[in-house]
């Protein structure tokens, strides 16, 4: 059995998908040793941070 990465390795997996540059080997690894609950975190918690970058871009530009 696979060791189960930790909750950061499990961020830096989601945010390596956030970005869709992921080699396949790589994925299959990911994959086989993720924990469900670390990937549910990591992508509410990636996705909240892309939003608040929009919206702080949006407000930037919308005020000058």
């Amino acid at each position: 059995m696979k060791k189960k990465l930790n909750f950061f390795q499990s961020i830096r997996a989601v945010l390596w998908a956030f970005l869709g540059v992921r080699k396949d080997s790589g994925l299959q690894s990911d994959v086989a040793s993720l924990s469900f609950i670390h990937i549910i975190i990591a992508g509410l918690l990636g996705a909240i941070l892309f939003m608040a970058i929009l919206l702080l871009i949006v407000k930037l530009v919308v005020s000058s």
